[in-house]
C-alpha cells in the first residue's frame, strides 16, 4: 500500500485501487474543512471510524459518528466537515456502477448502482452492514487473496440490498429542458460553454435556467460542469494519462487550473491521486 499525503494540520488520505473490480478504497482523516461540494460516478459506502463526520447531502445536513454507516448514490452532491477539533477518520469504498449492477444481477439482489435508485438513509446504524463494509475495505485496501475479496464483496452486495429503496424525482419546472441542458454539458464537456448557449440549447431563458437546473441536479450549471470534468479526469488519470494532457482533454484551461479544482474536491493533487490509485509513477519509462 502506498502512503498517502499529509499536511501541517495532520490531515491525511490514503487510496488504493483494485484492478479486477475497479473499486477504490479511501482511508482518511480530516480536521475542520474536508471537502467542497462534489459528486461521484460511483456508489459510496463507508464507515466513520472516529470522531464526528458532518456533511450535506440531498439538501440535508447529516452527522455520522463512530460506527455509523454512510451510503451515497452516484450523482449525489455532498461535502465534508469536522465540527470537533479532534477531526474524524473514515474508511470508504467507491463501487463502480457497472460492477455493482453486474454483481446485483448475479446475486439476484436489488440494484443500487444507478441514479434511479437510492438508499433509504444516507447515514444508518446497522452493525452487520458496518462489519461487512469494514471487512470488504480491509480485504481490498490491503490486497488480501482473491477468494477473501470475493467473499467479502458478495456479502457486501447482499447486505446493501436491505438499504435500497426508490428515489423520488426532484421537483422541477421543465424536466425535458433540464435534461437537454444536462446532456449538452455532457456532450460538450471540453468546450468553454456560455450560459446563453446553454439556455438556447435547452429552450429556457438563462435567468430561469440556473435556478431550475440547481433544483433538478443539486448544482448550478457551472458547478455541474466542473464536477463532470473532474470525474472524467479521475478516469483518465487512473488509466495512466499525463495530468497536463488530461486537463486539456476534459476542458480545464491548463494543469494548474485542474489541480486547483481537484484539490478542492478530493484534497489531493491529480499527480498524487494517480500515484496512489494506479501506481503509474512506479512503472518503468517506455523505451
Amino acid at each position: 500500500m502506498k502512503q498517502g499525503t499529509e499536511n501541517l494540520s495532520n490531515d491525511w488520505i490514503r487510496i488504493s485501487r483494485d484492478p479486477d473490480t475497479g473499486i477504490e478504497t479511501v482511508h482518511a482523516h480530516f480536521r475542520g474543512h474536508a471537502y467542497d461540494p462534489h459528486d461521484h460516478d460511483e456508489v459510496l459506502v463507508g464507515v466513520t471510524q472516529q470522531g464526528v463526520q458532518q456533511f450535506r447531502c440531498h439538501r440535508t445536513t447529516h452527522r455520522s459518528t463512530e460506527g455509523r454507516v454512510m451510503l451515497i448514490e452516484p450523482g449525489a452532491v455532498h461535502d465534508g466537515y469536522a465540527p470537533q477539533d479532534i477531526g474524524f477518520t473514515y474508511a470508504m469504498l467507491y463501487l463502480p456502477q457497472r460492477w455493482l449492477s453486474s454483481m446485483a444481477g448475479r446475486l439476484d439482489a436489488p440494484d443500487a448502482s444507478g441514479i434511479g435508485s437510492a438508499f433509504r438513509s444516507t447515514v444508518a446504524t446497522d452493525d452487520r452492514l458496518r462489519d461487512t463494509i469494514h471487512n470488504a475495505f480491509l480485504a481490498l485496501h490491503f490486497k488480501e487473496a482473491r477468494l477473501a475479496r470475493d467473499q467479502c464483496l458478495d456479502a457486501l452486495v447482499r447486505r446493501l440490498s436491505a438499504h435500497t429503496g426508490a428515489i423520488a424525482a426532484p421537483a422541477q419546472g421543465s424536466p425535458e429542458q433540464m435534461l437537454r441542458a444536462r446532456d449538452f454539458l455532457h456532450e460538450h464537456m471540453s468546450r468553454d460553454i456560455g450560459l446563453d448557449e446553454l439556455a438556447h440549447q435547452s429552450g429556457i431563458d438563462r435567468f430561469r435556467l440556473t435556478r431550475q437546473f440547481k433544483r433538478s441536479f443539486g448544482l448550478s450549471p457551472h458547478a455541474y460542469l466542473v464536477r463532470l470534468r473532474l470525474r472524467a479526469a479521475r478516469a483518465l488519470l487512473a488509466g495512466g494519462a499525463a495530468p497536463g494532457q488530461v486537463a486539456l482533454d476534459v476542458g480545464f484551461s491548463d494543469q494548474s487550473h485542474m489541480g486547483r479544482w481537484f484539490q478542492r474536491a478530493y484534497r489531493l493533487s491529480p499527480a498524487a491521486y494517480q500515484g496512489q490509485c494506479t501506481n503509474v509513477l512506479d512503472r518503468p519509462a517506455a523505451p
